[in-house]
């Protein structure tokens, strides 16, 4: 029985799946993955993800380029949660930044920024 069998996807077909940069721990992102998607990363050893707010399947970074590379998957203790540990390429976020955690929150209750920009979104989503 291969491991994506005993995975316990939620009503609609997903499971969460933490993204976390191999050589630094540090957490990339959150997303999550339908079967195809899971499947696709473990054959591909390139992450893909289920967008939930295009309803499809897409490579990670299919349109800044910055995709990760799978070093490692490995899978919760309850089989509800995936960890795959990646060299990222160039940055993880959207907005830009290495990390989609780059806003910390203050003292205040505000966001701070944590970290620069490795790219430009305007240059790169048009």
């Amino acid at each position: 029985m291969n491991f994506i069998d005993k995975l316990n996807f939620d009503d609609k077909g997903l499971i969460p799946a933490v993204i976390q940069d191999e050589k630094s721990g540090e957490v990339l992102t959150l997303c999550y993955m339908n079967r195809e998607a899971l499947e696709r990363t473990v054959q591909e050893k390139k992450v893909y993800v289920f967008r939930r707010s295009k309803g499809r399947v897409m490579i990670k970074g299919e349109t800044s380029g910055c995709v990760q590379e799978v070093k490692e998957v490995a899978v919760d203790c309850a089989d509800n949660s995936i960890l795959i540990k990646v060299k990222q390429n160039r940055a993880a976020c959207h907005e830009g930044y290495f990390s989609c955690y780059f806003r910390k929150v203050d003292e205040k209750g505000g966001y701070r920024i944590d970290g620069e920009r490795v790219f430009d979104p305007k240059d790169v989503y048009k």
